[in-house]
């Protein structure tokens, strides 16, 4: 089979509303069609000849392109919308009860208790909102007080915002990391995020230095079973962070898209077997939570133009998987991620041109793919796809 993987996450590039996105108040998201019929154009020409305007039920535009690649798309089984669910499905975690969210803030025994345990004396903010609003309206204030500011969005996240020369890094860690320990049970927010910001001129802006604190996932998953098989598992962004570590061996945090790219790259000239994982996180937080239709259009072209890279680093038993984990349409009203299908690539250099996927049952049939051409444990959920993506190749080694 094949020797090595490389999955690469598009961290909220979404391909059409999902089936119930009614229900999550949803309805007419569409990531990726929506950002080509706004802008008119979208320059991807790799991501094109691996097949994603090829995928059936979308609203992107047919092209006379004969795909190289095997594609599709996949519906989310898990209650929610979220980066930590969507990652955990695909592979093979699945979420049937949604995360906590606090649209009225968090409770004030609860803030109680974070002040008690982090040391802090006082905080600001705990409303839900918008992260780059927030501390423009509040980080005056937090720079004279000192004090964190803390908020929350439709996700089931707990965000706390400071200033790089007001609490340092590891400072700023540290409380993320008592306020983790603090919301487990009733609380147990998917993720505890730091957002740490600098200042800029006359506004504040965010620095690339933001770290997730996950919940820890169930054991019983593909990363899981591939370390204990011997296989390597290196994580690329904030894909430590998502699974708590849980299932990883080497990790890289990246500062950008194109850092994630090129920190792939260096990993393919120097793993020759197992999983490099990636995650492409701007794409979310630069760009689709800030309904930024044409840096988010920009950010496509720019990933295409690295997919390239990738590309001529192949090796025939190398497997290419890129896929999304939720949508963020940056159209949509709102800023928070949109319940949407995400698009499903795969690809490696024997193909047969054009494999139609068609519609996956659930982000862990990408995940049950990969521990089938390893030969570990499969998840709980999830079919494989090996045999379809095989078909018509030379056999490989």
């Amino acid at each position: 089979m094949f020797k090595r993987v490389i999955w690469i996450v598009l961290d909220s590039v979404g391909i059409g509303e999902a089936p119930d996105a009614q229900a999550f108040g949803d309805a007419g998201a569409d990531t990726l069609g929506n950002i080509f019929r706004k802008r008119g154009h979208l320059n991807v020409p790799h991501l094109q000849q691996l097949g994603l305007f090829s995928i059936d039920g979308t609203t992107l535009p047919k092209t006379d392109t004969v795909p190289v690649g095997a594609y599709g798309k996949a519906k989310e089984l898990s209650n929610g919308k979220d980066t930590t669910i969507g990652h955990w499905e695909m592979v093979g975690i699945e979420t049937k009860q949604a995360f906590p969210t606090y649209p009225m803030g968090f409770p004030a025994e609860l803030m109680e208790e974070f002040v008690k345990r982090t040391g802090c004396k006082g905080y600001l903010g705990n409303i839900v909102a918008s992260g780059t609003q927030i501390i423009n309206e509040l980080g005056g204030d937090h720079v004279k007080t000192g004090y964190p500011i803390v908020y929350t969005s439709a996700d089931s996240v707990f965000q706390i915002a400071a200033h790089e020369s007001v609490i340092a890094l590891n400072e700023l860690y540290g409380i993320c990391q008592e306020a983790r320990e603090l919301l487990q049970g009733e609380h147990a927010v998917a993720r505890v995020i730091a957002r740490p910001f600098i200042t800029e001129g006359n506004k504040f802006v965010r620095t690339p230095n933001r770290r997730d604190f996950s919940l820890k996932p169930d054991e019983n998953n593909l990363l899981v079973y591939l370390k204990e098989s011997g296989y390597r598992v290196t994580a690329v962004g904030k894909i430590e962070d998502i699974f708590g570590g849980v299932g990883i061996g080497d990790a890289l945090h990246t500062k950008s898209n194109v850092d994630g790219m090129e920190k792939t790259a260096d990993f393919m000239e120097t793993q020759r077997e197992g999983l490099i994982f990636t995650n492409l996180v701007e794409f979310d937080s630069t760009w689709g939570h800030r309904r930024d239709v044409e840096g988010y259009a920009q950010g496509l072209e720019t990933f295409d133009e690295e997919l390239g890279k990738i590309l001529a680093r192949m090796q025939d038993d190398d497997l290419l998987i890129i896929n999304a984990d939720h949508g963020c349409d940056p159209t949509f009203r709102g800023s928070d991620h949109t319940r949407e299908y995400i698009p499903v690539l795969m690809y490696h250099r024997k193909m047969k041109s054009g494999i139609n996927l068609g519609t996956l049952d659930t982000f862990a049939d990408i995940g049950a793919t990969i521990a089938d051409n390893f030969g570990v444990s499969r998840p709980a959920i999830g079919t494989s796809r090996l045999k379809l993506i095989l078909q018509g190749e030379n056999k490989l080694d």
